[in-house]
């Protein structure tokens, strides 16, 4: 069986993308026999300006074999984007010119990753299978003007459309989806395989001592600072409002960091800190030296259905979690996160009482890391893509 995987992020870059496509392939390589092979297309890392990592262009790992294309220099934007994805598209096109496969696998938060997967699928007549990581037409109808969503939502949906209804099988990242995705299109097969738990977190020796006695308290919170976060909107106001005993430090990279530092200097917040993205070890470093682990999604509706994959490394910590989420995301972290008080996003006053509520010992959270390693989930979605492409 050859199997073409198409991922725009992979290891060494950082993001939820890179590290979910890397669990997999580790998975397939596992689950394969040995006359199979997978051809990974992907991009030199990207994701933050601000991290650089050096990757080979093309690598093999067991029955896999990694080509990566280095792409123009860009920033965030949506036309920047746009033209980056399609140096990428380009370079899938020129790896698989003379090469046939049985199946393309897609795993997408960008909806073009997957529209290219189906195309390829076509192409080749083989069987798609599809791993979705966000609702992008609900996500732009909700963030964008307008004046752009006026005509990008109908665009988009077609192209939505032309990706799902040629897969074989379809996983969604979060049971938030699935009124939106059942209910358009309900003659596809659709299973839910969560984001979850590395195993750089899982083997990590978490102190299991509470935190050093401090008259300042750290809140973390690391990750991607765009729009769909809203740090801007929350952290400055927090930071003010809870005041010279606590410190915020964020650790990460966005299109809005300018503007959140811009808020925080307005507000002067002088108990925020700003870094760049760091490396998983260093993170894990910085983890275990915060006090709380901070999460938030902008308030938009579109967020009430996602399920955003860093509560899973949070959670492995044993550390207390302050959510700013709603919908599924609340639910879930309600349910599964001992410790953790959830307040609705962009609410500061709501954010300083759920803080307060927290517990600053760390927290035995066995079962969730039982029901949410990465490893015994990929491997789940792994043999979902043999169990297709052999029927």
């Amino acid at each position: 069986m050859r199997i073409l995987f198409l991922s725009y992020y992979f290891e060494p870059d950082l993001s939820a993308g890179s590290f979910r496509a890397t669990a997999l392939i580790k998975a397939l390589n596992t689950v394969l026999g040995p006359s199979d092979k997978v051809d990974l297309v992907t991009t030199q890392p990207n994701r933050y300006h601000t991290f650089e990592s050096a990757a080979a262009a093309e690598e093999q790992q067991g029955l896999t074999t990694i080509y990566r294309v280095k792409l123009p220099n860009h920033k965030n934007g949506f036309v920047d984007q746009a033209l980056t994805f399609r140096h990428y598209a380009k370079f899938v096109a020129e790896v698989t010119k003379h090469q046939q496969y049985d199946v393309v696998v897609g795993t997408s938060s960008r909806l073009m990753t997957a529209v290219l997967a189906s195309r390829m699928a076509r192409k080749f007549k083989a069987k798609l299978y599809l791993d979705i990581r966000d609702i992008f037409v609900d996500t732009i109808s909700d963030v964008f003007p307008k004046y752009i969503t006026s005509w990008a939502v109908p665009v988009f949906s077609l192209l939505e459309s032309y990706a799902l209804r040629r897969a074989a099988k379809v996983n969604l990242v979060s049971e938030g989806f699935k009124p939106y995705f059942e209910k358009k299109y309900s003659a596809l097969s659709f299973s839910y395989h969560t984001n979850g738990i590395d195993e750089a977190f899982m083997s990590h020796d978490w102190p299991i001592d509470a935190s050093a006695e401090s008259d300042i308290k750290t809140i973390l919170y690391a990750g991607n600072m765009g729009d769909g976060q809203g740090l801007h909107l929350i952290v400055p106001e927090l930071a003010r409002k809870l005041g010279d005993s606590y410190k915020i430090k964020l650790i990460g990279d966005g299109g809005k960091k300018p503007q959140l530092k811009a808020e925080i200097a307005s507000k002067e917040a002088h108990n925020v800190e700003l870094l760049a993205p760091v490396k998983r070890q260093e993170l894990i470093d910085e983890y275990e030296k915060a006090d709380i682990l901070f999460l938030h999604l902008n308030d938009v509706p579109a967020f009430k259905k996602v399920l955003p994959s860093k509560i899973f490394e949070y959670a492995v910590s044993g550390k207390p979690v302050l959510a700013g989420v709603s919908g599924y995301a609340a639910e879930f972290v309600q349910c599964y996160v001992k410790n953790s008080a959830v307040f609705k996003p962009c609410n500061v006053e709501a954010a300083v009482e759920a803080c307060h509520s927290l517990s600053l010992k760390p927290t035995e959270r066995d079962e969730f890391e039982n029901t949410f390693s990465r490893h015994a989930i990929c491997e789940r979605m792994a043999l979902d893509i043999v169990s297709m492409a052999k029927n």
